[in-house]
Order: C-alpha cells, then sequence, then structure tokens
C-alpha cells in the first residue's frame, strides 16, 4: 500500500516571485488547469493581500467558477496577524477571507532571530499572532495551512521555541517546516522531520528552496521522515535559485518509492505539463531536468547508444514514456553508425547498415560538423539533409530574394524591417513585415508570406534564439551557429544553421523550421 503524498503547487505565488517572470490572469488560468489535470492536491493561486493582480484573479474565479480547478483544493496565501491587531481588523486576514477559497495558507515566524530583528516584536506576542490567526480562520470553516517560516533555521537557534511555534499553529491541518533560505542539508532535513513528526499528531508538510541545490533531496529525505504533505513549484522556479522542482520530485517519490503523490495515469502527462507550464511563463524548460527535460533521456556516446539499443535498462533509470518523454539517440562525429542508421531508417527504412547511401551520410555528417554545424542538438535539420541525400526532399517553397533594413539603436520595438519575395507552385507572394531586429523582422515576413499557401504556420512561433560565435579569434568575421527553436503548441523541434553571416545562419535555421513543420505535417496527414 503506497503511502499518499499531498502535493501543494505554488508555481502561481512562490514561482511568480521568480525573476523574469510573471503571469496574466488568462496564464494563470491556463496553469490551473493544467495543475487540476496532472492531479497535484493543492494549487496555491497568490497572495490576494500583496497585489491586486492577485486580489482580481480571486474575485475572477468567484465569479466564473467553470474557470476553478474540478479536483484539487485552490488555496489563498497570507501572512499571521500584524502585532498589535485583532484578526478581525486585519486588512490581510480579511482579504484571505474574501478570496472565496476553501483552504488558505498562512505563514509565520518560527526563529527568533525573524521575530526579533524583522518583525520587530517579542517572542511571546508572534506566538499569539500565529494562534490567533490559525483560530480564527479554523473557527470560520476554512482549512488551515501552517507555514512554519525559517523552521529549520530556528530549530538550530532554540529548538524549544522552534516547536512552540508549531504547538501555537496546533489547530491548523497541516504543520509545514519551511527550509526558507535554503541552506539546509539531507540529514539535517530528515532529522528534524523525524522529530517533529514524533512530537505532534497534526500532518506534518515540507517546503524547500534551492539556494544549495538540494532543494528535491531534502523533499525526499523529509518524506522519508514522514512528511506527508510536499510543497514547490512544478518546474521549480521561485526566488532566487528556486523552489523545490515537483517534476522531479513526483516521480521521484511514485516511481522509486512507495508513494502516491498523484493519480497513477496522470504520469505519462509529466513531461507535457512542465512544457506547457515553461511555456506559459515564458521560460524555457531546462534540456537537463530530471525526467521532462530533452535531454533527460538523450543519449550521445556510441558505447551508451549501443548499450540502450541493446538493453535500455543499461543506461537509462526509469522507462522515458513511463513520464511522457522519448529517447533521443544523439547525431554526432561520436555516435556510431547505428545512431545514424537509425536516423537513416526513419526517412527510409530499407536502407541497409553497409549501404553506400549510409556511407554518404555519415561522410556529409562529418562534414558539416567540421564546419560548425552541430546536429545533436538540431535533429530536425539533420532529418532534412538526410531526405536531401537520399534524394526524398521535395521544396515546399522556393526563396527568390530578401532584404533586410536595420535602425539605429534605440528605435523601439520594431527597429527593423524585412522585405521578401517567395514562389510556391509557380505563384509569387512578396511581403514586408517589421521586427525586433533584422532576424525577427525576416522571421515574421517569412511566415506571413507562407500563411497565405499554409494556413498552419499561423501556429508555428519561435521560442528560443541562440547564437555562438565559433571562432573568436574572427572577431566580427568569425563563424557563428544558430540554433532555433520552433513549436506549432503541439510539437516542438530544433534547427541549426551555420555562416560568416549571422543573418544568413538564421536564414537557414528559419528556412528548415518551416520545411520540416510542412513536411511532418504531411507526412501525418
Amino acid at each position: 500500500m503506497k503511502r499518499k503524498i499531498a502535493i501543494f503547487d505554488s508555481t502561481l505565488r512562490d514561482g511568480a516571485q521568480a525573476e523574469g517572470i510573471s503571469f496574466s490572469l488568462k496564464d494563470k488560468i491556463k496553469i490551473v488547469a493544467k495543475l487540476d489535470n496532472i492531479g497535484v492536491a493543492y494549487i496555491e493561486a497568490g497572495n490576494p493581500g500583496s497585489n491586486k493582480k492577485d486580489a482580481d484573479f480571486f474575485a475572477h474565479l468567484k465569479q466564473n467558477p467553470g474557470d476553478r480547478p474540478k479536483h484539487a483544493k485552490l488555496v489563498a496565501f497570507g501572512s499571521t496577524r500584524r502585532k498589535g491587531v485583532k484578526p478581525e481588523d486585519d486588512k490581510n486576514i480579511q482579504n484571505l477571507l474574501d478570496a472565496g477559497t476553501e483552504t488558505v495558507c498562512v505563514f509565520g515566524k518560527a526563529s527568533r532571530f525573524q521575530v526579533t530583528e524583522i518583525l520587530k516584536t517579542d517572542c511571546a506576542e508572534n506566538l499569539e499572532m500565529i494562534r490567533d490567526t490559525v483560530n480564527f480562520l479554523r473557527a470560520r470553516g476554512l482549512g488551515v495551512i501552517f507555514d512554519a517560516e525559517h523552521f529549520f533555521d530556528g530549530y538550530k537557534e532554540d529548538p524549544a521555541y522552534a516547536m512552540e511555534c508549531l504547538s501555537a499553529a496546533g489547530a491548523a491541518d497541516c504543520l509545514v517546516l519551511c527550509d526558507t533560505k535554503g541552506g539546509a542539508f539531507p540529514d539535517e532535513i530528515y532529522d528534524t522531520v523525524k522529530k517533529v513528526v514524533s512530537v505532534f499528531k497534526t500532518p506534518v508538510g515540507i517546503h524547500c528552496h534551492n539556494d544549495c541545490g538540494m532543494a528535491v533531496a531534502n523533499s525526499v529525505m523529509a518524506a522519508k521522515a514522514g512528511a506527508a504533505h510536499i510543497q514547490g513549484t512544478f518546474t521549480g522556479f521561485g526566488e532566487r535559485c528556486g523552489n523545490t522542482n515537483l517534476s522531479a520530485v513526483i516521480p521521484n517519490l511514485q516511481l522509486k518509492r512507495s508513494y502516491r503523490c498523484i493519480p497513477e495515469n496522470n504520469m505519462v502527462n509529466l513531461r507535457e505539463t512542465a512544457l506547457t507550464i515553461s511555456e506559459i511563463a515564458n521560460v524555457s524548460l531546462d534540456d537537463r531536468s530530471p525526467y521532462v527535460g530533452a535531454s533527460a533521456f538523450a543519449h550521445k556516446g556510441g558505447m551508451h547508444i549501443d548499450g540502450v539499443q541493446k538493453r535500455p535498462e543499461s543506461f537509462e533509470h526509469i522507462e522515458p514514456s513511463l513520464v511522457g518523454n522519448d529517447r533521443r539517440l544523439l547525431i554526432s562525429e561520436v555516435a556510431g553508425r547505428s545512431t545514424v542508421l537509425s536516423a537513416i531508417q526513419r526517412v527510409s527504412p530499407d536502407i541497409t547498415r553497409d549501404a553506400p547511401e549510409t556511407e554518404n551520410v555519415i561522410a556529409q555528417l562529418k562534414a558539416l560538423e567540421n564546419e560548425g554545424y552541430q546536429f545533436e542538438a538540431a535533429e530536425s535539420s539533420f532529418d532534412l539533409r538526410i531526405r536531401k541525400l537520399l534524394g526524398k526532399y521535395s521544396p515546399k517553397f522556393q526563396l527568390e530574394n530578401f532584404k533586410t533594413i536595420g535602425e539605429s539603436a534605440g528605435a523601439g520595438e520594431h527597429s527593423a524591417q524585412a522585405m521578401i519575395k517567395v514562389i510556391v507552385d509557380g505563384k509569387a507572394e512578396i511581403t514586408a513585415a517589421e521586427g525586433n531586429g533584422p532576424v525577427n523582422a525576416l522571421d515574421r515576413a517569412l511566415r506571413k508570406a507562407l500563411e497565405i499557401f499554409y494556413p498552419q504556420l499561423g501556429d508555428v512561433h519561435l521560442t528560443d534564439y541562440k547564437v555562438r560565435v565559433l571562432d573568436g579569434q574572427g572577431a566580427t568575421a568569425a563563424k557563428v551557429r544558430v540554433l532555433i527553436e520552433s513549436t506549432d503548441g503541439v510539437r516542438q523541434w530544433t534547427t541549426v544553421g551555420v555562416s560568416h553571416d549571422i543573418i544568413e545562419a538564421s536564414w537557414i535555421a528559419l528556412v528548415d523550421s518551416i520545411e520540416y513543420k510542412l513536411i511532418r505535417d504531411g507526412e501525418m496527414a
């Protein structure tokens, strides 16, 4: 029998405090739906007392119940009452009540240092602030989760007082121990959580930050010590170095240990959920993210690839499909013949290992990588190269010419223009577009022209653009490699271009991106 862990997602509150993250009302609605579908127990949707945007979101959910989660409990976040103010007179407490959620999460200090030096009050008053707030909210029928802020630092300073803070919140439904500065180690977490669990009958939770890179490990150790509630953000972003990454904690506990975090059938949606939330946040999901990253099950070395093809478990700790991910055998000069053959056979299954076409593709691969191409991160471009070499490529459009015009610095959002002429099935289309720089203008102009012939390109947009100088000694005449990541809302693919001219390199990658989309759409039709 698997022990249940309540997953508490704070992407919309703690995650929104990350540098560069800002969610619109529509963004929040989409994220709530995704988190609800994956099966987390709680969705912390914001602090209605801290900013108008969060207050407006809770007001929207009250007026539009269809946008509320169907399964998860929606949570409003706030602090204990202020010193010297009764709960019923505290504006922030009133905001929690007005949020209209069945459950609230309130935080209070659990460290003498924090109480005296930051709150500027005495330790006895802090205990009353915690007790009054929790009891006040419970008396009004709300579920209360108490976040003991700075608990682990407070426990090191004065264990008795830290435990008193938990006792003051004894009426809460869950006592969450917070490693607020992210400085605790796994053994400390385990020992402290085990002690708290042995003292309190109330369920104990954990809230970790990642300042030492151990938030996931600390959360796993807390579960081992008896914690029944884990807080974090789905892709790990948050203040400073971020919060516990739930997309790693959930499979670690559910697939590797005897815990149940989300419904079993939902585990296959883990990667897709992480990708969607990252895209909504306008943050690229780290390729090296455990379980859900593009590189999580990517193999490059020839010996690794050989082993995986014979027995996947030789180099993979789980089957990728369990979390909705895929195995990737990377194309490079060290990949080996079998890897290249696998890529060839995806295009032309009848070609054999020793066929002259295989030799030709391998030779071309080495020549292109010698020029600066790197296909391990741009498999879509390599797919197109194979099609061309095998005579299985028919261009979807022909470029007649293009021209870009750049403005001086400070020209604003539309600092460049591009004009382009393309031909599709003998029909010419001339189009112009503005953009934030010449590459953006060229991308817009190309898709604008081609959407007349291929309307499905309206769903395509770039999610990442990287430029690397390949020869620093060449200064401004150096060769550059451009990687472009694209999506149509369902699939993601990456293409590459190399040239001494950054515009030309970008153009090569852009064309590959569009061509790959159109070819794959044709094959799936």
